[in-house]
Order: C-alpha cells, then sequence, then structure tokens
C-alpha cells in the first residue's frame, strides 16, 4: 500500500506524484489542503503521527514514511 500526503501547490508534490504515477505505482494521493473542516484536522492528524513536522510530501510505502522527494529511497 502507498499513500502520498501532499499539497496542492508544492512542487515536489507534484514531482513526487508525477513519478509514482509514470512508475506504474498504485497509489491513494491526498491534498491535504483541498480538505476543509473535520476532513482537514483528522488528516492533518494522521500525518503528524507520521511525520512529527508535518511537512510535505509524505509517502507511506508499506510501514516506511518518507518524507520529502527522495527519488531513490522511493523506488527501493
Amino acid at each position: 500500500m502507498i499513500k502520498l500526503y501532499a499539497v496542492s501547490t508544492c512542487g515536489h508534490c507534484k514531482t513526487l506524484k508525477k513519478m509514482l504515477e509514470e512508475g506504474d505505482f498504485t497509489f491513494d494521493s491526498v491534498d491535504v489542503d483541498l480538505l476543509f473542516g473535520k476532513e482537514r484536522r483528522n488528516m492533518l492528524e494522521e500525518v503528524r503521527k507520521l511525520n512529527k513536522r508535518c511537512s510535505f510530501p509524505t509517502l507511506l510505502i508499506g510501514e516506511k514514511v518518507i518524507v520529502g522527494y527522495r527519488e531513490d529511497e522511493i523506488k527501493e
């Protein structure tokens, strides 16, 4: 399972999303900044559990968390 937590205006988030799409990875993606109210608060809480700084992109691959655009680490 791969899940990408992103911000719609973030260049690194867009690059990572494009890399996943072009690499034929199956993944879920959520642009946290486009959520509202309780849904947004819940999603930010979810991100903070994975990445205390709550920075983006935050990528969850199985149990592994990768923060930022780290192409080599992601392709492993």
